[in-house]
């Protein structure tokens, strides 16, 4: 979609691209972040790919019309280039099957491409396309955002239900390891109520080689957010919380109504697209370049603040989308723009880590509008926003999001016992509409510390993350 890939990941003309083509700003970035999984190729996109077209000799590689964002997909960047990007930066992939234009036999066709190591065609051919060992891909989505009607081939969640399934039992068949994911929409619909319900079973035959596991291993949910003025902006990642609860219950309903027993692991939640997006603003098949706002970047925290306070039921998140395409990194043939919304997320991916930490909060609350209207009576929107971990390191990490624009809470933090002090971190700006351009970094990370003692100053519109070692 529009730069992510050429102009953006990829970008073999550019003086800042390493031998193969990568950014070498954007890999930094990537590792700076400590990205533990990527999805690709999509996304709508992926309706319409056939993974052959990007794999072989660069310049036997077909370029095809891409119907998603009404583009042309040049296939110059393909299955083996992504397997390499993802070495480079040290993360993991996580694949999209096409259950649009894509065949069951080509599904197949392409984990046996990636995983095996036996002398069967597909294997030899990522042989002689140069890479001898298998890429043991773990993660596999059985399609993207099938409900919709922008889709090619939207299906009734009847027929998609039917297809997952049948498409489980093969791709587990050929390799009983891999983690599939199933197509959610919401969280909160009739969709995920019954695809669901036909999909979240034991595999009481073995078809998967071991009878004591479920063939779907996920459930994946999309929300994007977006609103013009700011405390309705900032408070609607709350749905995505709302969400996870909801989505949650709909998969225990499903085990307790398919009678699946308790020893059989839970499918958990892949929310593996999520952000600050407004499709009238920055349009999809005009690229989707966001620029983002200090608003935007207190409404990534409060979608980061909720993936820790449900991460028992969270198995994956995947903030959409990586680069240039509304994506916290802008490209630019000089170099890299680091929006706003990359300083909450980068905190949130060095230090909230570890093990959750439940909090009691008191706070004054929004009560105005909100986007969507349906959070108000159904979650809370306070001024506070707060989630804590603690790390392996022996470090408590507290996220706090004040979205106020007007008021400063001081707050007595009870039971904090920092003999060394407390560092802080804080994310803030002159308004909540400043912004970050290639000319002028407004909003970034301001560090300093706090000896622990008293109450502790929140100031308005900002993010704040304290740390201190337990004692």
């Amino acid at each position: 979609m529009g730069r992510c890939i050429y102009g953006g990941i990829y970008d073999p003309d550019s003086p800042l691209s390493d031998e193969n083509g990568f950014r070498k700003d954007v890999i930094e970035a990537f590792q700076e972040l400590n990205v533990p999984v990527v999805r690709y190729p999509g996304g709508n996109f992926v309706a319409t790919y056939h993974w052959l077209d990007g794999v072989g000799p660069r310049e036997q590689r077909p370029a095809r019309p891409e119907l998603a964002w009404i583009g042309i997909e040049p296939n110059t960047f393909g299955t083996d280039e992504f397997m390499k990007w993802c070495e480079v930066v040290g993360t993991e992939p996580y694949l999209c099957l096409n259950f649009g234009t894509g065949t069951l036999d080509e599904a197949l066709g392409w984990l046996e491409y990636c995983n095996s190591d036996r002398n069967t065609y597909y294997a030899n051919l990522r042989r002689k396309n140069g890479r001898e060992k298998p890429y043991n891909v773990k993660y596999w989505a059985l399609g993207n955002e099938c409900w919709g009607p922008w889709q090619v081939e939207q299906m009734t969640k009847e027929d998609y239900a039917k297809k997952a399934y049948q498409w489980a039992k093969a791709l587990k068949l050929l390799d009983p390891s891999i983690v599939l994911i199933l197509c959610g929409e919401t969280g909160y619909s009739s969709w995920d109520y019954y695809v669901l319900n036909q999909c979240v079973k034991w595999d009481v035959h073995g078809l998967a080689g071991d009878n004591t596991k479920s063939l779907v291993d996920m459930h994946s949910i999309h929300i994007y957010t977006a609103d013009k003025e700011h405390l309705a902006n900032a408070t609607a990642p709350r749905a995505a919380e709302r969400a996870i609860k909801m989505t949650s219950a709909l998969i225990d309903l499903a085990r307790i109504e398919n009678k699946v027993p308790e020893t059989v692991p839970r499918p958990t939640i892949c929310f593996d697209e999520w952000n600050v997006w407004d499709p009238v603003r920055a349009p999809g098949e005009q690229g989707a370049e966001e620029k983002y706002t200090l608003s935007d970047a207190l409404a990534v925290s409060i979608f980061l603040h909720g993936f820790i306070r449900q991460a028992k039921d969270v198995g994956m998140t995947n903030i959409a989308q990586s680069v240039n395409v509304i994506s916290p990194l802008m490209t630019s043939k000089d170099g890299l723009v680091k929006q706003t919304i990359w300083w909450p997320l980068l905190l949130f991916s060095k230090y909230m880590r570890g093990h959750t930490i439940a909090l009691n909060v008191r706070s004054a609350e929004y009560l105005g509008r909100t986007n969507p209207n349906w959070i108000r009576g159904t979650i809370e929107t306070p001024y506070l926003e707060c989630s804590a971990a603690r790390g392996e390191d022996g470090y408590v990490n507290l996220a706090v999001t004040n979205v106020s624009e007007e008021r400063d809470f001081e707050v007595e933090l009870q039971g904090l016992k920092a003999e060394d002090g407390v560092e802080v971190h804080t994310v803030s700006g002159e308004d909540v509409n400043v912004a970050n351009t290639a000319e002028e970094q407004k909003v970034g990370i301001k560090v300093s510390r706090w000896d622990g003692k008293g109450a502790f100053k929140f100031g308005k519109h900002s993010f704040t993350l304290l740390r201190w070692k337990e004692v």
